[in-house]
């Protein structure tokens, strides 16, 4: 096999893991029975704890009478949600975790220690635990992306790669775009002959406006486009995405589909509200009212947006809670003003967070979903947020549990924050309608959706297109 183009591919990247080449596969974690077995389980929603907990698995799930339902399923994702916090880290945790639990063999490909730039922190570049809820994990040499150093990439192309994959026997490849990994999902898919499913998660498209990178947007669209043709099935994380993939040709309309959405309730519940944390918000000033954002700090997110909020409302707080490359420009433009910069939370303290604040805002014009938006609703905190991206598929209707407002309608925003800071009770109703909205939206159910329904349409159409290269090979020339 590996005699082939494709098969020499992975022989040229061969020195990036040579290190790692005399490390042993332990094959014995690939074997699932019908009977039940002990699993290791890390606790809660950060991916990269270790504590053991000892629960009882399920028996192992049973394929429909087609044959369409896969049992191993191998998942490339980067970078790691074992040690990398971004928009879709609880999404992989979550989805893996209950692919395990129905009954799925899981071997989950994904960034690993590497090569760092200097003075960048590169605490990411580690490599993940061996196992995850009981799926194998593979960590793969990875690299700093050299515009944003602190991201870590992978090729995923090593023969160590290839051979773990091949003893596994995948099913089906689920691999994250965009990225570089996807192109050994690819290579992969095309070695083992199995199905290719794509899932997007950062809308690349939108961020290079931001900076200053107009001129790249066609080629960005070209290099989706190579991607997302060659896979079975593509999956967005909303229906405004998938509108947009439509739009642009990015694939066949036939594959694109929507990957549903989750939250879990109780990571994210009013319960860990905090008078120590709102203090924390509020650089010690707990009776103020509180507003607050979580995640990357960065050009792409319209943060500067939130100053104006601030300047229109004299009693206002802003609280930062993430990292990102933008935080020491965003601290010297909000110098002077009521906002706190917290840095990375995670575990319950993020939960706090949350739980802690009035109201939470999301004024980024680039969000292909929005998970943190549902979380802050898990944490029965309302959300003004902009109507751009996938959140409008959140707040779906006006009032329930959150707001939008126009892009760049600082008055709106404002009127809108006002109306819930200054009524205690009306901002109760608020949180407690938009906890109500996110009960309806479970991992475990979304899960299944994607392993009963979406990956057999993968299957399904690899197979049609299998039997129709057939039928071209064995039609005669000049038939």
């Amino acid at each position: 096999m590996l005699s082939t183009p494709l098969g020499m591919t992975l022989i040229r990247v061969e020195a990036l893991e040579r290190s790692r080449l005399t490390q042993p596969t332990n094959a014995a974690t690939r074997k699932i029975t019908a009977q039940p077995k002990i699993a290791v389980v890390p606790l809660k929603a950060k991916c990269s704890e270790r504590r053991n907990v000892k629960v009882a698995a399920r028996p192992a799930m049973q394929r429909n009478a087609d044959g369409s339902v896969p049992k191993r399923i191998a998942i490339l994702v980067e970078p790691s949600p074992f040690t990398y916090v971004s928009g879709y880290k609880n999404r992989f945790c979550n989805t893996i975790k209950h692919l395990v639990e129905a009954g799925c063999e899981v071997m989950v490909v994904t960034t690993g220690r590497g090569v760092a730039w200097p003075g960048v922190d590169s605490s990411a570049l580690q490599d993940a635990p061996e196992t995850y809820h009981g799926a194998q994990v593979v960590s793969s040499y990875s690299f700093g992306f050299p515009f944003y150093p602190q991201l870590p990439l992978t090729l995923g192309l090593s023969p160590r790669i290839y051979k773990k994959l091949a003893a596994f026997k995948p099913e089906v490849i689920h691999c994250s775009t965009p990225g570089f990994l996807v192109f050994a999902a690819w290579v992969y898919s095309k070695l083992l002959k199995v199905p290719m499913v794509l899932s997007y998660h950062t809308h690349v498209v939108q961020y290079a406006p931001k900076y200053n990178l107009w001129f790249m947007v066609p080629l960005l669209w070209a290099l989706i486009r190579l991607m997302h043709t060659a896979a079975q099935l593509t999956l967005l994380t909303s229906s405004l995405m998938r509108n947009e993939f439509k739009a642009e040709k990015a694939a066949p309309e036939e594959t694109l589909h929507v990957w549903r959405k989750g939250v879990d309730t109780e990571v994210f519940h009013p319960r860990f509200r905090s008078r120590e944390m709102r203090k924390r918000l509020t650089d010690g000033h707990p009776e103020d009212p509180v507003m607050i954002y979580v995640g990357r700090l960065g050009n792409e997110k319209n943060l500067t947006f939130l100053k104006d909020i601030l300047a229109r409302l004299p009693n206002l707080r802003l609280a930062f809670v993430g990292d990102g490359p933008s935080r020491e420009d965003l601290e010297k433009f909000f110098a002077g003003t009521r906002t706190t910069f917290v840095g990375m939370l995670h575990g319950e303290d993020l939960s706090a967070a949350y739980a802690s604040a009035d109201v939470f805002v999301m004024p980024s014009e680039t969000e292909t979903l929005g998970f943190v938006v549902m979380e802050a609703m898990a944490s029965k905190v309302p959300v003004v947020a902009v109507r751009a991206g996938g959140i409008p598929d959140i707040i779906d209707s006006q009032g329930k549990g959150g707001f939008l407002y126009e892009s760049g309608d600082v008055e709106e925003a404002t009127s809108l924050v006002k109306s819930l800071i200054e009524n205690e009770q009306f901002r109760d109703k608020m949180g407690s309608e938009a906890r109500t909205q996110v009960a309806r939206w479970d991992w475990r159910a979304a899960t299944l959706h994607l392993l009963r329904v979406q990956y057999p349409m993968a299957i399904a159409r690899f197979k049609q297109q299998q039997q129709q290269a057939e039928q071209g090979a064995a039609t005669p020339a000049f038939a």
